[in-house]
């Protein structure tokens, strides 16, 4: 098992890496606009599921992965009336690689000014 670790200040808070690989298969868990103990966007979510995605990108790519190999996002968001902005910026990276995802309105994220949380799957088939 391979881990991915971003220097996010809750990795060693909480126990847990931004990603992990396993054999063929990277998971990446909840990822947030959160850069230099901030969050990026407030009040923005398109940007911060554009900064988000971004994120996710560099952890699978840390790994030996590409975007192209994410077969599964998981988007949980603080307002569900955003949906079309938000997946407005996950169709810039995943329009063509189209794949499996939900979106979910949860109640709160970590921190008050975070609107978007990512999770993603992918399967290396290289």
């Amino acid at each position: 098992m391979e881990h991915f670790l971003d220097g996010i200040e809750w990795e060693n808070i909480v126990g847990y890496s931004r990603a992990i690989k396993i054999n063929n298969t990277i998971e990446v868990s909840g990822t947030t606009a959160y850069v230099n103990n901030q969050v990026i966007g407030i009040l923005d979510p398109y940007l911060q599921t554009k900064i988000t995605i971004e994120k996710i990108i560099k952890a699978v790519e840390g790994l030996g992965g590409s975007c192209s190999d994410i077969v599964r996002t998981r988007i949980y968001v603080k307002h569900i009336r955003d949906w079309e902005i938000i997946g407005r910026a996950h169709a810039i990276f995943f329009s063509t690689i189209q794949p499996a995802t939900s979106m979910i309105e949860v109640s709160n994220l970590i921190h008050p000014d975070m609107l978007v949380e990512i999770e993603a799957t992918a399967i290396l088939t290289k």
